[in-house]
């Protein structure tokens, strides 16, 4: 089946790296988009939920997408999140993210105001119709209180530059039920690490994952078996990462997974109020996956 752009496989949540300040480190930034293209990554979400989207101003959101996909230099694709509860924020920014050069932006659910699914679905179709780059739907009931249904999904996906979903429910009967309402290209991408092979195996195409961040090759390794249907070769590769997918939410995502990058060398510890870095009764927890994992 051919997928549209290069989005099949593992495509990570990126981090955005801080100072102890909250200030935003940029030379870690290129470090971990350099880690990635050497890891085989097939393209960088940059500033969604992982990368702090909730705690940065739109200047600042557009100044890190900016410079991600000047450093990445065409090396990698660049995602850049542009979803907001305010329709024509979400608008402005997909436009300032088109202007700046990026691939493709992923659009979460209005958070917070719980619209109708019509509602959803004139929300999407006019940031698609105000906006000629490709966009992906971003499901996440779980931080957005609104669950968008496969019916919504399915009526977007007919527009033509609306691509793909990046479903985060962890219901995998929902990914047999887009398979099914999509059209075949539809890009049909998981947002929940733990389920990521079964929803992979049951027809999706790739993922977009907090895991990435920490053993990129090692995903995209279990991702690409699924793919092709090698459920054996899928489940032997993403076995060792099992405890990495559920100790990365022991706490709010990126707590965890920031206190992992930190230990790893390959950002400093800061984040963002309100959130805190990670309390001391999971920091072993964290580094025990590490050690056994062989990175720290």
């Amino acid at each position: 089946m051919k997928i549209k752009h290069s989005f099949a496989g593992s495509n990570v949540a990126l981090i955005t790296p801080m100072f102890d300040d909250g200030a935003v480190d940029y030379e870690s930034l290129n470090n971990l988009i350099d880690f990635h293209i050497d890891s085989g990554t097939s393209s960088i979400v940059s500033v969604g939920t992982t990368g702090e989207s909730a705690t940065v101003g739109v200047k600042e959101h557009l100044k890190i997408i900016d410079h991600t996909i000047k450093y990445a230099a065409r090396r990698i694709p660049i995602i850049a999140g542009t979803g907001a509860n305010s329709t024509s924020e979400a608008i402005e920014l997909t436009q300032e993210a088109k202007r700046l050069g990026a691939d493709a932006c992923l659009l979460v659910t209005p958070y917070y105001n719980k619209p109708t699914q019509e509602g959803l679905f004139q929300h999407y179709k006019l940031i698609a119709e105000s906006v000629d780059i490709d966009q992906i739907l971003y499901n996440v009931p779980g931080r957005t209180a609104v669950d968008m249904s496969v019916e919504t999904i399915s009526r977007l996906s007919k527009i033509s530059n609306i691509i793909g979903i990046k479903d985060a429910t962890g219901d995998l009967s929902v990914i047999k039920r887009l398979a099914k309402q999509c059209p075949e290209d539809f890009l049909l991408l998981t947002g929940d690490d733990a389920t990521a092979i079964d929803f992979l195996l049951f027809g999706g195409h790739g993922g977009i994952s907090v895991t990435a961040n920490v053993t990129p090759k090692e995903l995209q390794k279990a991702y690409l078996a699924a793919i092709a249907g090698n459920a054996d070769l899928a489940k032997q590769a993403n076995k060792v990462l099992e405890n990495l997918h559920k100790n990365l939410f022991v706490e709010a995502n990126p707590i965890p997974v920031k206190w992992a990058l930190y230990k790893m060398g390959m950002c400093s510890v800061g984040i963002r109020l309100p959130l805190l870095e990670l309390s001391n009764e999971y920091r072993s927890v964290i580094e025990n996956d590490l050690k056994e994992l062989n990175l720290i």
